[in-house]
């Protein structure tokens, strides 16, 4: 069992020691606040057609992220009813979860080291997919890649959205940011 007082997580006290001294030199920063960080990551899985056939389907998903994430998630609901898609306001839809903290460097040491390794024809993750703001958005096939998913008792293969805010003003920062984690950018 760890003890929750004294352990930092591996990627935080990477994060103090190299990456920000790293980072402070590349863009000439003056003051340590100014240095990028992460802020959250936020995970989501949306179970689309299959919740609206089956409203069981949205818990399922709700319980393999929260064994993902190490943390509760909760379900989302549709706020308007469509009928094209049969879809009712509040019908259970999906699930996510906003990591911060120590939950969010040992989710992120995870994905890079464990996760990513594990997908099937990996060439690495899209250097295009930042949103101007500083904040990278990417996908994954299948849920199944992480260690903690047991496969043999998954009855549903979910896709799942990672969205990776931080504090950089500009893409370049962000990226630069990233990259000193080991993010497995494509060239």
């Amino acid at each position: 069992m760890l003890d929750t007082a004294t352990y930092t997580p591996r990627l935080k006290t990477f994060y103090r020691e190299t990456v920000r001294p790293a980072m402070k030199q590349e863009f000439g920063f003056t003051n340590d606040m100014q240095i990028p960080r992460l802020d959250k990551i936020v995970l989501n899985i949306g179970a689309g057609s299959e919740a609206v056939r089956d409203s069981k389907k949205a818990k399922t998903a709700a319980d393999d992220l929260t064994t993902i994430a190490g943390q509760k998630a909760v379900i989302t609901k549709a706020k308007k009813s469509i009928a094209g898609f049969r879809v009712r306001e509040d019908m259970p839809l999906g699930a996510k979860v906003t990591l911060r903290g120590d939950r969010m460097y040992e989710f992120l040491d995870r994905l890079i080291t464990v996760a990513m390794p594990r997908i099937r024809d990996f060439r690495g993750v899209s250097p295009k997919s930042f949103d101007g703001r500083g904040n990278y958005a990417m996908g994954l096939k299948e849920h199944l890649v992480f260690p903690e998913i047991n496969f043999d008792k998954v009855d549903e293969v979910w896709g799942l959205d990672i969205v990776i805010c931080t504090t950089a003003s500009d893409d370049a920062q962000a990226r630069a940011l990233l990259k000193q984690f080991n993010m497995p950018f494509t060239a």
